[in-house]
């Protein structure tokens, strides 16, 4: 179909028009940002008012620890929390050692639960590591019901003290009502 020249006089825009277009659009990005989702605050809801309160991990602080220190306070070192045996209350790992004054005694590894009555203290229900291992625990972690530690050591009496000479990496799993325990040895540049 052609167009006669009275048809395109009527085509030619004028600022109402110009002005029509931007009221319109800008209509539309204030009702998008009126639409917009809430912030996000990384907060978790607060629940309602009969959730149960979430079971809180063993203070390892508190702990009374089978290590003899020959007198000599001992001293907390690392901690790790996680629900191990699958029971739903978290239970706390801690790395302890004798507080020698100087040196680096070796550590104890222990898992720590609580009773879930109110003032119950924390016990010590597993024993991971023995302090007369002479490992050193560091890098200490839980993670998927998984206990995981990096163990330094010495191979002889000889082997200089700044120098740990045996590296593994250690993980250790609630199965069948113990724990088991996987060592790997590590290079000496990865630990």
């Amino acid at each position: 179909m052609l167009h006669s020249p009275t048809d395109l006089a009527h085509r030619r825009t004028r600022p109402v028009h110009w002005l029509a277009t931007a009221t319109a659009l800008a209509a539309v990005i204030a009702g998008a940002g009126l639409l917009q989702p809430g912030r996000a605050t990384g907060a978790t809801p607060a629940p309602g008012p009969d959730a149960a309160p979430a079971p809180t991990a063993p203070d390892a602080q508190a702990a009374a620890y089978p290590l003899d220190c020959k007198g000599a306070p001992h001293t907390v070192t690392e901690t790790a929390r996680g629900d191990l045996d699958g029971d739903g209350r978290p239970e706390t790992v801690a790395a302890v050692r004798c507080d020698a004054g100087s040196g680096t005694p070796p550590h104890a590894l222990y898992v720590l639960a609580q009773d879930p009555g109110a003032g119950s203290a924390p016990r010590v229900v597993a024993t991971l590591l023995d302090a007369g291992q002479r490992r050193n625990v560091t890098g200490l972690t839980v993670r998927d019901g998984n206990v995981t530690a990096r163990l330094l050591g010495y191979s002889s009496p000889s082997v200089p003290r700044y120098e740990p000479d045996v590296k593994q990496l250690a993980k250790w799993r609630w199965t069948g009502g113990k724990f088991r325990q996987e060592l790997t040895d590590s290079a000496a540049g990865r630990v």
